[in-house]
């Protein structure tokens, strides 16, 4: 295992805290551009959004809160990886609760989001 691997599960779950401490400050847009590749996608139930509209949509769009749970981590070699878990987030009376898979691409010399999925629980 090289050294960017080594601490894999702890990188990408607290990456994946800063985008939602970045989304419930209502700045994830901002966050997103500097954190997402150059050609990211976010993979809804009714279909793919782009990078652009996905950060024109994260921006302002802020959660009160949030509860990640039930971290996985998948490698794919040396400098790609996905993590999946369960989230619960919250603002007012709405309530978000999905599944999700960040897929992270290891890109000068940080991780950055290339595939973000949310599949609803039922």
């Amino acid at each position: 295992m090289t050294v960017i691997t080594d601490d894999l599960p702890a990188q990408l779950i607290r990456a994946e805290h800063d985008g939602w401490d970045a989304v419930c400050r209502g700045d994830g847009g901002t966050f997103y551009n500097q954190a997402m590749t150059s050609d990211g996608v976010i993979i809804v139930e009714d279909g793919i959004i782009e990078r652009d509209a996905a950060l024109a949509a994260l921006e302002g769009q802020a959660w009160e809160s949030y509860e990640m749970s039930e971290h996985r981590v998948v490698r794919l070699g040396d400098r790609a990886a996905t993590l999946v878990y369960r989230v619960r987030a919250q603002r007012g009376e709405q309530v978000f609760e999905r599944r999700l898979a960040t897929t992270y691409l290891y890109i000068e010399g940080r991780w950055r989001v290339a595939v973000h999925q949310q599949t609803r629980i039922r």
